[in-house]
């Protein structure tokens, strides 16, 4: 690969999560650990992984309610790859209703482990839209990088992410709580971490652009202006 492949391993058990880090990270995959569900989703919504292998049996939330969080609260298309010992249709389904995209029974060959996560890459690349632009504002969702008429915009990785939410509901404003989950899930932080974040998303604006701004709407949440 000249890419390192990026995953997050949500899996409580050190044993079996020691051997799958040690195969994939062999043939070349960046992995990210977490041994419990609550590290597993603040690992997810804070950074962008091109596959998440998620345990259903975990210590502090069900995988099912956790699958669920992810894909509700990340920006970016992750897909989920559910590991466990359940293996009843009925247990499928449920999976695959919670948003999993593919799902692999315990014990499993770690061979097809490794072919499923890169399946599962190469279908996401396919199907997830790479550049998002409206008016003179784009924002590159592989590399993480935003542009004003072709010039970069400097921004925090949570600045980025509330300008990507804001640019695809444009012309429409997004609700504070709909900003708050989609940042932080179910753990935000103390009440001013949004304005704030807000109030340094505004200055890069004003440092490429004259018009383009986030604005408030008095009870409902922020918008885009001046894009166009």
């Amino acid at each position: 690969m000249n890419k390192k492949n990026s995953l997050l391993l949500i899996e409580d058990n050190l044993a079996i999560a020691k051997q799958i880090s040690s195969f994939l990270e062999g043939i070349g995959w960046q992995i990210d650990f977490a041994s419990v569900g609550e590290l597993g989703l603040k690992l997810a919504i804070e950074n962008t992984y091109d596959v998440i292998l998620l345990d259903l049996n975990l210590p502090d939330i069900d995988g099912i309610a956790l699958c669920s969080s992810i894909k509700s609260s990340t920006l970016h298309v992750m897909p989920i790859l559910m590991v466990t010992a359940r293996d009843t249709f009925e247990d499928k389904a449920r999976g695959f209703s919670s948003g999993a995209d593919d799902y692999i029974t315990k014990p499993f060959d770690l061979r097809e482990l490794a072919l499923r996560c890169e399946a599962l890459t190469r279908r996401s690349t396919l199907h997830t839209e790479r550049k998002l632009t409206k008016g003179h504002l784009c924002v590159d969702l592989r590399s993480n990088a935003s542009f004003w008429q072709g010039n970069s915009i400097v921004l925090t990785g949570i600045g980025f992410k509330i300008l990507h939410k804001l640019l695809e509901a444009y012309p429409y404003p997004v609700s504070r709580s709909e900003l708050v989950s989609s940042l932080w899930g179910e753990d935000p932080p103390e009440s001013n971490a949004l304005k704030s974040h807000i109030y340094s998303l505004r200055k890069a604006l004003a440092s490429v652009s004259d018009t383009a701004c986030v604005e408030r709407v008095s009870n409902v949440g922020y918008i885009l202006k001046g894009i166009e």
